[in-house]
């Protein structure tokens, strides 16, 4: 989150915002912003959404595939992601994420989906002992 300079701004009800500032050693060769930063902020946004809508002691979230089509380019300011779970089962969340600038100006339409796994019992102690 540091290095990319991910914040999060908003949180509703399945619903997460983080916004993430376009810097140099954010873009492409051509001085576009790199359409893997995109993504990397989409999967932040979106897996910290399946984490604050489970018991995190006693789960793990993992993100098992991600999508973007990517809309517009963008050289610099800030964009933002909205993540919104589309659909919150108990092994399941498929969530999308719209990334879009200070205009409101659609970039990517991101979609992924993240798998919950119970945690073995090690990890359970190691998280409450550690």
């Amino acid at each position: 989150m540091y290095t990319l300079n991910i914040k999060y701004i908003d949180i509703g009800i399945n619903t997460l915002v983080a916004k993430m500032l376009i810097s140099k050693k954010l873009l492409q060769p051509m001085g576009y912003l790199h359409g893997g930063a995109t993504i990397a902020l989409a999967e932040s946004v979106g897996s910290a959404l399946s984490i604050i809508n489970l018991n995190q002691n006693n789960l793990n979230i993992f993100n098992i595939e991600i999508s973007a089509n990517h809309i517009r380019n963008v050289r610099n300011g800030i964009i933002f992601a909205k993540s919104k779970i589309i659909h919150k089962g108990k092994k399941i969340h498929f969530i999308k994420i719209n990334i879009y600038n200070e205009h409101k100006n659609i970039i990517s339409f991101c979609k992924m989906t993240n798998i919950i796994i119970p945690k073995k019992k090690y990890e359970i102690y190691r998280n409450k002992y550690h």
